[in-house]
């Protein structure tokens, strides 16, 4: 045991407030990199469902439980790809239209959740009970069907806007995004309540999911550029 001499005059250990804060600063920067990744690892596999799920959903024939479950989850899937896809978008500048996109494909994905299963329900009453399917009653998911152009239309614009000036997309991404987007709404108001295909019109749906696609592999692509974007974004903090 050391004389209490000794002891009196020894400074005990103490850890700075200084040292405590930069080690939660430390810790919280690490856990928002780990959740920004995590974030932007979800939007893929949300965008690789979707591209999975919907030629699914044109090819099978319906209804079926198979086509049930495709049509409960397509839409989810791309809400998940959307807001993926708006966190890589940021990483490189604040974009209010990144938001927007991923605000409408979500809202996008809802209403399409509601009308393939509407239109599936009302199928199966009618193979069930040998009824036909009115007029006034197909009008309902095909207003539905619309809206849904129309909101991944506009989603497809703003995330389009928002790639022109990200180094990982750029025009090339940005303008047929901005393109297929208003033709998208375009050719779906027109002929208003009769689906593009059914008037004679390009049905520009296929089309769209190929550019989703083409940015769901490209953000897969720039993990790498994500993960040190995170990284020097948190060395240059001077908090």
């Amino acid at each position: 045991m050391a004389p209490a001499d000794q002891l009196e005059g020894a400074r005990p250990f103490r850890m700075s407030n200084i040292d405590v804060t930069m080690g939660i600063m430390e810790g919280g920067a690490k856990m928002s990199t780990e959740y920004q990744i995590q974030w932007i690892t979800a939007g893929i596999v949300g965008g690789i469902f979707a591209a999975v799920l919907y030629p699914t959903l044109l090819i099978v024939p319906g209804p079926s439980a198979l086509i049930t479950v495709v049509a409960s989850f397509l839409g989810l899937s791309i809400g998940v790809g959307s807001l993926g896809l708006m966190k890589i978008i940021a990483l490189n500048r604040a974009s209010v239209p990144g938001v927007i996109g991923a605000i409408s494909n979500f809202t996008a994905g809802a209403i399409f959740t509601a009308m393939a299963l509407v239109q599936l329900a009302v199928k199966q009453v009618a193979i069930n009970t040998g009824a036909t399917v009115g007029a006034q009653l197909e009008a309902v998911w095909l207003g539905l069907d619309v809206a849904w152009d129309v909101y991944i239309g506009v989603g497809t614009i703003f995330f389009g806007w928002a790639m022109l000036r990200h180094p990982r997309f750029r025009w090339f991404f940005g303008v047929p995004g901005i393109l297929l987007g208003c033709f998208l709404i375009i050719l779906n108001l027109l002929p208003f309540p009769t689906p593009p295909s059914s008037a004679g019109s390009i049905d520009l749906g296929p089309f769209v999911g190929l550019w989703y696609l083409a940015a769901t592999i490209q953000t897969w692509r720039s993990l790498g550029w994500a993960k040190t974007q995170l990284s020097s974004d948190s060395a240059s903090d001077p908090r």
